[in-house]
């Protein structure tokens, strides 16, 4: 008797352990993949007068892969000295209007200087339901003057 008792509870904790994975790992068992970088400086879809970054006045685009969503957003935030100078998102999805880049500069609180940047890969799919969107990726970058 004790031995099957012992069975049992080996084979309950096992079934315990296998159903706590999968909570964790989310719906079905699959965890989304996503990533954003900076299209590097010698790419053509980026303009620049110099070739050792970006500049105050340049366009950037971003390279984005996601399965989380069919239609990513990026939100490019830009600040000077810790303060919020400029931002502004793009749908980042066939189909969608609009050009898929960034004009790093030109706003009332950015008229020149050097800025660090955020972009950040969004999910907007729950942001009629519930008002928020969720951050897939993120990645940050500095332009000179």
């Amino acid at each position: 008797m004790f031995r099957n008792t012992f069975r049992f509870a080996s084979l309950f904790g096992t079934l315990a352990l296998v159903a706590s994975a999968v909570a964790l790992a989310g719906p079905g068992g699959n965890k989304s993949s996503s990533s954003i970088s900076l299209v590097p400086m010698n790419a053509s879809a980026v303009t620049s007068a110099t070739s050792d970054g970006p500049h105050y006045g340049d366009s950037v685009t971003f390279d984005v892969s996601t399965d989380a969503t069919t239609r990513p957003f990026v939100h490019l935030q830009r600040s000077q000295n810790g303060s919020l100078v400029l931002e502004s998102w793009k749908a980042w999805f066939y189909g969608a209007t609009g050009v898929q880049s960034f004009t790093l500069g030109g706003s009332p609180a950015w008229q020149g200087g050097a800025a660090d940047c955020t972009a950040y890969l969004e999910n907007w799919d729950s942001y009629g339901k519930n008002g928020r969107t969720r951050e897939l990726a993120s990645t940050s970058f500095h332009v000179d003057a």
